[in-house]
C-alpha cells in the first residue's frame, strides 16, 4: 500500500465512522457490526498520529468514541491484580514462553473482552488500536469472538497492523491467525497490496 492509499483511507475514515449506516449497523443483516482497518505494520506510527484527528472528527459530530489500547489494557489487568512487576521478572529470568504460560489464564481472551467491554461502556463507537503490541500474549480472533457476544449493539473497528481479507487475519502481513470471516475489511486499499 503507498503511504498516499494510506492517507486517503485515513482522511476517509471521520465520515465513515459518524455514519449512521455504520452506526447502526443498517445494511449488515444478522452480522455483527465489527470491521478491521488493515495497514501495513511499519505505518503504526503514522496509525497512531492519525488516531486523535480522527476521533475528534468523529467526535465533532456527536458521536461517543471509545478509544481502546489494547496493549494499555493488558498492562492494566496485570496491574490492577499486582502481576505486572513479576511479570517484567518472569519474562527476565525464565524467557517470553514462560511468561506467555503464566499469563494466558490471566490474560484469557474473556477477561480481555470484559476489560474491552468495560473500558468502552457508554460508547456509540469502539476503536480497537495496539493490537500489534499485545502479540503473543493474545491472539486478534480470539478476543474477537469474545467480544461479539459483549458488544452486540456497538460498532466496533479493530486498527490491526497487517492483512484482513475478509476471511484470514495476518498480523504484520507475516503470522497467520485462525480464520475470523465476521468483520467486515473497513475501507479496502485501492493500490498496491499492503
Amino acid at each position: 500500500m503507498t503511504s498516499a492509499t494510506l492517507e486517503s483511507r485515513l482522511d476517509a475514515l471521520p465520515a465513515l465512522l459518524s455514519s449512521p449506516k455504520l452506526l447502526t449497523g443498517r445494511g449488515y443483516g444478522n452480522e455483527v457490526n465489527f470491521h478491521i482497518f488493515d495497514y501495513p505494520p511499519e505505518r503504526e506510527p503514522d496509525i497512531q498520529l492519525a488516531l486523535p484527528k480522527v476521533v475528534a472528527a468523529v467526535e465533532a459530530q456527536g458521536v461517543q468514541v471509545a478509544v481502546v489500547d489494547l496493549y494499555q489494557t493488558l498492562l492494566g489487568m496485570l496491574e490492577k491484580r499486582g502481576y505486572l512487576e513479576k511479570t517484567l521478572a518472569l519474562e527476565a529470568q525464565r524467557g517470553p514462553e514462560a511468561l506467555r504460560t503464566a499469563l494466558r489464564p490471566l490474560l484469557s481472551p474473556d477477561k480481555v473482552a470484559d476489560a474491552v467491554t468495560a473500558e468502552s461502556s457508554g460508547a456509540q463507537l469502539v476503536l480497537l488500536t495496539r493490537v500489534g503490541a499485545a502479540y503473543p500474549l493474545l491472539r486478534s480472533h480470539s478476543l474477537l469472538n469474545n467480544l461479539q457476544e459483549r458488544l452486540t449493539t456497538v460498532p466496533l473497528v479493530m486498527f490491526f497492523p497487517g492483512r484482513y481479507d475478509g476471511q484470514e487475519l495476518r498480523l504484520f502481513g507475516l503470522l497467520k491467525d485462525d480464520n475470523y470471516y465476521r468483520a467486515f475489511r473497513l475501507l479496502p486499499s485501492t493500490g498496491a497490496a499492503s
